[in-house]
């Protein structure tokens, strides 16, 4: 973890819980109380939090770290490692048999590198890139979305799009999302949402792939409540507002977890 992706998280868990203290950062982050004091000082001079003595507080008003996503090809560099192990973790979660419909995000990408070591997947996806990845397991079959296609991801939407996720019946949903809030899972693309949306009223059960960044943001279209995912795959552990949120809807949490923090 960079140190600009863990003043993020920081920023997200201040958010979360409203309060704070150096001491749940340095036991939740493992970094240093120096390195959280540092950071804590850096995200009050940017406004996004209030400092105190051994810890902050919510800023009454602060901007969200991101209010909209980045170009797609930026953020495949973003938080590389975290993506990586949950790409992982998620890949093991499906057998030879399995059908699959995965929508287009940068974590579905490095979970296709994973799940093309598998034997045995179909894949349906409106991601070229996601395609051309799965198809290299052995004994797999995948199926293409056709739609608009929208060339800076590589992705296949609209109403063609639609129609055609409509054909499938699959075991699982695979489904990547810009924001995590305490009722839903939203996006910031009205197309992405729509492409999501179908593909889980399609499939048996449903896996979120959201990192660290997209917890606690809020977008503006829903992918789903939040009590209709079955598993939230993610790579550092929740805040506990949200942890206790995501029990009660009766979410599983799988964390990928990594590393100690970089100072």
């Amino acid at each position: 973890m960079t140190p600009e992706d863990r003043r993020k998280q920081i920023a997200v868990l201040v958010r979360s819980s409203e309060r704070v203290s150096v001491d749940q950062l340095h036991q939740r982050l493992g970094c240093s109380r120096e390195t959280i004091r540092r950071d804590l000082q850096i995200l009050e001079d940017r406004g996004l939090i209030r400092k105190y003595h051994g810890g902050a507080t919510a800023l009454r008003g602060a901007p969200l770290i991101r209010d909209t996503e980045g170009p797609f090809t930026a953020r495949m560099h973003e938080n590389t490692a975290g993506k990586l192990r949950m790409a992982s973790l998620a890949a093991a979660l499906f057998d030879p048999g399995d059908s699959l419909l995965i929508d287009t995000g940068t974590t579905t990408v490095y979970l296709a590198e994973e799940l093309a070591r598998r034997e045995g997947l179909t894949v349906i996806t409106n991601s070229l890139t996601v395609a051309t990845l799965a198809a290299g397991g052995r004994g797999a079959e995948c199926f293409v979305i056709g739609g608009k296609l929208r060339l800076e991801a590589s992705e296949l939407l609209g109403p063609l799009a639609l129609r055609q996720i409509a054909n499938f019946k699959a075991r699982h949903a695979v489904i990547t999302v810009g924001a995590v809030g305490p009722d839903a899972f939203m996006d910031f693309d009205l197309d992405e949402a729509e492409i999501a949306r179908a593909m889980i009223a399609q499939a048996e059960t449903l896996t979120i792939l959201a990192d660290s960044s997209k917890i606690g943001r809020r977008a503006l279209f829903e992918v789903c409540a939040v009590g209709e995912a079955d598993r939230l795959v993610t790579d550092t552990p929740l805040p506990p507002a949200m942890a206790r949120t995501l029990a009660d809807a009766g979410v599983e949490v799988l964390v990928a977890a990594g590393a100690d923090c970089a100072a």
